[in-house]
C-alpha cells in the first residue's frame, strides 16, 4: 500500500501543461488619419487585441481615446520616451513626469523609447532607473525598447546595460540592430542569448541590413529575413511562457517615410495596414502551431505515465498480497 501511495503521489504532481498559451497582438497607430473611434472600430474588426499609441496631447483625443477603447473593448499600451531635443536634466524632468501620467491611465504596459545614444551611461541609466522604481509602485510594467539613437541603439551597448541593471526589462526590436550591425545576426546567437532573456514585449516589424522595413514581408525576396524574425521571436516568447501564459507583441509596419516611397511621386510601395495584418498572421499561425505541439505531447505521455503507473501498481499489489 506504501508502494502505491507513493507512485499516486508522484504521478499527481507531474506536470500536465494545462494553461493555456496566448499571444497578444497589439496594433500600431503610425500614420493614422482617422478618428480614435474608427481606428479602434477598424483594429477591433481586424482581430488584434489592443493598440499601441503615443498618448494624447490634447484633452478631447484623450477623451476620445478612451471612450473607443471603452466601446470596442481594446487593451492599451502607451509610448513614450526621451525627449531628445531637451537638455538632460529638462529631459529627465519631462519623462518621468510622462510616465506618472501614463501609469495613471493603468495600462496594459508602457513602452519607452529611453535615454540618447550621446548621452552617458549614468545619464542614460537615471531614466531606467526611475521607470524600473515607478513601475515596481504602480504594478504596470515598463519597457525599454531596442532603438537606434537611445541607449539601446546596438547589442554590445545593450548587453553592458543588463549586466549593470539585471531587472532591465526590453522591447525588442530588433529591426534596429539589422541595420545597426548591417546583418541578420545570424552569428551573434550567443551574444543575442542574454538580450533575449531580458525581453518582455515585441515590435513585429522586419528589418534587413540595409533598412529598418522591408517594403512588404509578403515579397518572397524577404523570406529569410521573415524567417529570420520569426525563429528570435519564438525563442522569447517560448522562454517567457514557460513563467507566464501572455505575451505581447505590437505590429508595427511604419507609413512613409518609414515605408519605402517611390521617387518624386512620395506614394509608399506597399499597404502599411496589410503589411501589419500578415506579421499578426504569420505570428498567430507559427505561435499556434508551438501552443497545439506543446499541448498535444503532455496529453500523451501524461495517459502513457497513467497507464503504465496503474499497471505497476496493480503488479506491486499483487505482489504485497502473496508476501
Amino acid at each position: 500500500m506504501r508502494i502505491r501511495f507513493l507512485l499516486t503521489c508522484l504521478l499527481f504532481t507531474l506536470p500536465f501543461y494545462s494553461q493555456e498559451k496566448k499571444l497578444e497582438c497589439y496594433q500600431t497607430d503610425w500614420g493614422r488619419q482617422i478618428s480614435w473611434d474608427a481606428f479602434c472600430e477598424k483594429t477591433k474588426a481586424a482581430g488584434y487585441d489592443g493598440i499601441e499609441v503615443w498618448f494624447p496631447t490634447e484633452l478631447q483625443s484623450e477623451l476620445d481615446l478612451k471612450r473607443a477603447l471603452d466601446q470596442y473593448g481594446l487593451k492599451v499600451i502607451f509610448l513614450t520616451g526621451t525627449n531628445k531635443t531637451l537638455p538632460f536634466e529638462e529631459a529627465f524632468i519631462r519623462y518621468t513626469e510622462n510616465l506618472m501620467s501614463l501609469v495613471a491611465f493603468n495600462p496594459i504596459a508602457v513602452n519607452c523609447l529611453t535615454g540618447n545614444d550621446f548621452y552617458p551611461f549614468e545619464q542614460n541609466n537615471s531614466f531606467i532607473d526611475a521607470a524600473n522604481k515607478l513601475a515596481k509602485e504602480h504594478n504596470i510594467p515598463i519597457y525599454h525598447e531596442t532603438h537606434r539613437g537611445r541607449f539601446s541603439y546596438n547589442l554590445p551597448d545593450t548587453k553592458r546595460y543588463i549586466q549593470v541593471i539585471p531587472d532591465l526589462k526590453l522591447t525588442l526590436d530588433i529591426s534596429h540592430w539589422m541595420v545597426v550591425h548591417e546583418s541578420l545576426l545570424e552569428n551573434e546567437v550567443t551574444e543575442l542569448s542574454e538580450v533575449l532573456n531580458h525581453s518582455h514585449h515585441i515590435i513585429a516589424r522586419i528589418g534587413h541590413a540595409e533598412g529598418p522595413q522591408v517594403n512588404s514581408p509578403e515579397a518572397p525576396e524577404w523570406k529569410k529575413a521573415v524567417n529570420r524574425y520569426l525563429d528570435i521571436w519564438e525563442i522569447v516568447i517560448r522562454q517567457k511562457w514557460q513563467t507566464q501564459n501572455v505575451f505581447t507583441i505590437t505590429t508595427e509596419f511604419g507609413s512613409a517615410d518609414h515605408m519605402p516611397t517611390l521617387p518624386y511621386a512620395h506614394v509608399p510601395v506597399a499597404d502599411q495596414w496589410k503589411a501589419n495584418m500578415y506579421m499578426m498572421k504569420i505570428l498567430n499561425v507559427r505561435l499556434n502551431n508551438l501552443i497545439q505541439l506543446r499541448s498535444t505531447l503532455p496529453i500523451i505521455n501524461t495517459e502513457l505515465i497513467r497507464f503504465m503507473t496503474s499497471r505497476f501498481v496493480f503488479e506491486l499489489t499483487g505482489l504485497n498480497s502473496h508476501i
